[in-house]
């Protein structure tokens, strides 16, 4: 199929009517679409998956919304694992209390909740 002729059907597929669907819903849903099957697809380079985090790539990280679309930007850019930088989100997200429950002596969650507080970050439960 040429270039052309995928550009003309997919138009001709946003165009088509789609029950109580408007045109700014319909191209949520596209996005949405994209993003899971791309997330799905997984054959990006993931040559640092295992390897410990820069307290740069972190900040990085938790300086952008915890959206399904940033994971996936953020798991290509620093050829990680989707799953890492969902469970970094997590953790990021967890008060001192649960930390300190399940995990207090895990180096990783530790640099998370550091970078976290660099950031000010307002967790659930955070006891500060």
């Amino acid at each position: 199929m040429q270039k052309r002729s995928f550009k003309q059907e997919l138009e001709d597929l946003l165009n088509s009517h789609v029950n109580g669907m408007d045109w700014d819903e319909k191209s949520e849903l596209v996005k949405r679409t994209l993003v899971e099957i791309e997330k799905e697809k997984s054959d990006w380079d993931q040559s640092n998956k295992g390897k410990s985090w820069k307290d740069e790539e972190l900040r990085a990280i938790l300086s952008a919304p915890p959206t399904v679309a940033n994971a996936l930007k953020f798991a290509k850019a620093f050829k990680r694992g989707y799953g890492s930088i969902e469970q970094i989100y997590r953790w990021a997200g967890q008060g001192d209390d649960v930390i300190d429950e399940k995990r207090p002596n895990d180096s990783f969650i530790q640099q998370i909740k550091r970078v976290r507080n660099e950031l000010n970050w307002k967790s659930v439960g955070m006891s500060s």
